[in-house]
């Protein structure tokens, strides 16, 4: 049984956990509103807002109800379309008419309410950032400059930067962005709680975000006990330990992408993120959910094979480390025990000093890669001590380098080097032809990865031209140990 408040109303479902929140909005509950699209996370028609109580404080964010299962809603708000209507347009709504922001408009109240989202949660009123609040909205008819001039206007019209988040709701219900009953939610979601038990039964399954999994299998999950794994606040997921960064399984990608620590150690984090999935993803997909996935073009999976990251396993009591690049077995299988998680991911901050990641997709943004690399060096006046290199896409698994990196250990940076590496690479990769390109492209595009890693670390070493030169004499692709 799960209990939450929907809108105004205080509900009770009497559903299996798994069962998809849209499907209950809609099918159960008769809020039309939400539109189903996709059922995956990829269109934005249906995002609602999820609202927790935190220490007191209301905290939202705009999600894919597609994406949600029920049992992770136990104990919050649900807020859809139809909980921020009122008898006239409020200013998201009417900002979107009167620039011209809606035709059909069975996208407009996804969009609606990534927008109300934004309002909710941002610190300042960045056009950027509001922007990338409503990325993973799709719209078919208006060629989104509609919505543009919506949210120019609005970010103009609303300074945030003036509304402490402590009376961010007060102040949208003044500005008639939210209507009035919002001022109670705290109060109401006060005496319910999560339906999780603290420890999880026997076989149960483990669900963090959940993105992947219920996209693939939600009706496989329908007849399984189920674990929500809740994330801790980003202060506690994350941390510096002497030399170590160590994040819990539970973070989730926003989280890493704006923690000050994370972004400390990577400056480029926060723009190289936004090329792996919508801010609604962003804000469920967890880590740990990303490596036990073991998709061959998981973005995490390569960004921290790169810094030979270890991970920290937990059953029960016991606990046991091992390495990324040794977790990864064949397709779709790791080294995950029987009643056993994935606690902790920690990695050396020493291998971050030279590091790049950089990923290649039909689409720039919130696409699968065709192929996405990340390397990490370090080095003493242009010699490599040691080098972790990896790559997606190109194997059955997140692939590490092994022979690759050892043949860079030692060596000086220098365009021969790299032309070496790239041919031991190519060897090394068994890349198959899909949708997303012929095994040879791959090839390619893993070459120019590695040419993109040495020029962007490398500037005063490396440059296109060098490269260029020896290129010519050079017949990539026809190495690799393709499978066709």
């Amino acid at each position: 049984m799960s209990k939450f408040l929907l809108n105004q109303q205080l509900v009770e479902e009497d559903l299996p956990a798994s069962a998809i929140l849209l499907d209950i909005i809609r099918h159960h509950r008769g809020l039309t509103g939400t539109k189903e699209v996709c059922r995956e996370g990829d269109c934005g028609a249906c995002q609602v807002l999820l609202g927790k109580l935190t220490d007191g404080s209301l905290q939202y964010q705009s999600v894919n109800a597609c994406l949600l299962p029920l049992g992770a809603v136990a104990g919050f708000h649900v807020v859809t379309i139809e909980g921020i209507n009122s008898e006239q347009l409020n200013p998201i709504q009417q900002a979107l008419v009167s620039h011209g922001a809606i035709q059909c408009g069975f996208c407009t109240p996804g969009l609606v309410m990534a927008l109300t989202g934004f309002f909710l949660a941002n610190p300042e009123s960045d056009e950027d950032a509001a922007t990338d609040a409503v990325a993973g909205n799709l719209c078919r008819c208006t060629g989104y400059s509609g919505i543009k001039r919506a949210i120019k206007q609005l970010c103009s019209q609303f300074d945030l930067s003036c509304s402490p988040m402590a009376q961010r709701i007060d102040d949208l219900i003044q500005w008639q962005i939210l209507p009035a009953y919002f001022s109670t939610v705290a109060q109401t979601l006060l005496p319910l709680s999560p339906c999780n038990p603290s420890i999880p039964v026997l076989n149960s399954v483990l669900v963090a975000g959940g993105t992947d999994l219920f996209v693939k299998k939600p009706e496989r999950l329908q007849s399984r006990s189920i674990h929500f794994l809740i994330p801790a606040p980003v202060v506690e997921n994350i941390r510096y330990e002497n030399q170590q960064c160590i994040i819990k399984a539970t973070a989730t990608i926003e989280q890493l992408r704006t923690s000050p620590l994370i972004q400390q150690l990577f400056p480029a984090v926060v723009e190289d993120f936004k090329l792996i999935c919508s801010a609604p993803v962003r804000q469920r997909a967890t880590i740990g959910g990303n490596l036990v996935n073991a998709s061959p073009i998981a973005d995490l999976a390569i960004f921290f094979l790169a810094l030979d990251a270890q991970l920290i396993m937990a059953s029960g009591k016991n606990r046991r480390t091992i390495a990324l690049k040794h977790f990864f077995q064949t397709y779709k299988q790791v080294d995950l025990r029987a009643g056993e998680q994935v606690l902790e991911i920690l990695f050396d901050k020493s291998n971050t000093r030279y590091f790049s990641y950089e990923k290649v997709s039909k689409r720039t943004y919130l696409d699968i890669a065709s192929v996405n690399s990340a390397i990490s060096i370090q080095q003493t006046d242009g010699r490599i001590e040691t080098a972790h290199l990896a790559a997606g896409g190109v194997a059955a698994i997140p692939f590490y380098l092994t022979k690759t990196c050892a043949y860079l250990q030692g060596k000086t940076i220098k365009p021969s080097t790299i032309h070496e590496a790239v041919e031991i690479a190519q060897s090394e990769v068994a890349p198959i032809s899909d949708i997303r390109g012929s095994a040879q492209y791959k090839c390619l595009l893993l070459r120019q990865l590695i040419f993109a890693h040495f020029l962007k670390l490398f500037p005063e070493a490396i440059n296109w031209e060098s490269l260029n030169t020896q290129n010519k004499s050079k017949q990539y692709g026809n190495s690799c140990s393709t499978s066709l």
